[in-house]
């Protein structure tokens, strides 16, 4: 099935999966909002004031810092690396949800470059994300993962980690964590509408993508559960616990660090 221009066969799978194009008339704040392509750049290269004036400056600045800052605030992080840590899955996570959805829907994904993809760093979860021109590339492992690993994962791993101390195995451990939960997220979806070929699809798409190097040791994907091999710093915020594919199976109290912080 080739791609429409709306992508609208993820509409119905949620916001989570859904993806602003062109095409569904949401192109307002396009002008306003960073690619991703400046978000892992350096940001001494970025704009110092708002284009339009109808955002903080500093968004425009340093997207990335502004967004790790706005979730260590809802969290009430008392570290940075913890917002850097849940910012990334929830990208990641988005990253994953849009081509693993066309992949199994459509055979086909859209080309998420990171200069066609713009991001709203002030923006609620799931992230917000506009396309700029939906063209149809493979929806084979190799070409998610050259798309979202290389194109995404990697850059944006760099970025973080050059603003925060925070750990590149933990990022790894989110990436593979957010693939895994995205995959569970459109089994459910494909049991409860009737489509056994939808999760055939997505289980052995998921699993070829656990075979990539950058992925292949951050857990255990036994069919659709996965254990991680990390810890993304969340039972560290005030209240947050454990995620149910943790490595620990209690908060640490003693340690100072987690693995592969």
């Amino acid at each position: 099935m080739n791609l429409d221009p709306g992508l609208a066969a993820l509409r119905p799978l949620g916001a989570f999966f859904a993806l602003h194009t062109p095409a569904d008339g949401s192109a307002g704040p396009l002008r306003e909002l960073p690619t991703l392509a400046r978000v892992y750049g350096d940001p001494a290269d970025g704009p110092t004031d708002s284009p339009s004036g109808s955002a903080p400056p500093q968004v425009h600045r340093d997207p990335l810092t502004f967004r790790v800052r706005k979730v260590v605030l809802a969290l009430r992080a008392p570290e940075d690396r913890i917002g850097a840590s849940v910012a990334q899955q929830g990208l990641a996570a988005r990253l994953w949800s849009v081509t693993l959805g066309c992949a199994v829907l459509y055979g086909s994904v859209p080309d998420l470059a990171p200069e066609l993809l713009r991001w709203d760093p002030d923006g609620a979860a799931p992230d917000d994300l506009w396309l700029t021109r939906v063209r149809a590339r493979p929806g084979d492992a190799a070409t998610v993962a050259r798309l979202v690993v290389d194109g995404h994962l990697e850059p944006l791993g760099a970025a973080l980690r050059v603003r925060h101390p925070v750990a590149a195995g933990l990022l790894r451990g989110n990436a593979g964590s957010a693939l895994a939960a995205t995959a569970r997220l459109l089994e459910q979806w494909a049991g409860a509408h009737g489509r056994p070929d939808v999760v055939a699809h997505a289980r052995a798409l998921t699993a070829e993508l656990f075979a990539h190097p950058y992925l292949a040791d951050t857990g255990a994907l036994t069919g659709g559960a996965f254990r991680r091999r990390s810890c993304c710093l969340y039972y560290r915020a005030p209240g947050g616990g454990l995620c149910g594919d943790c490595c620990f199976t209690r908060p640490p109290r003693s340690s100072p660090r987690a693995p592969s912080e």
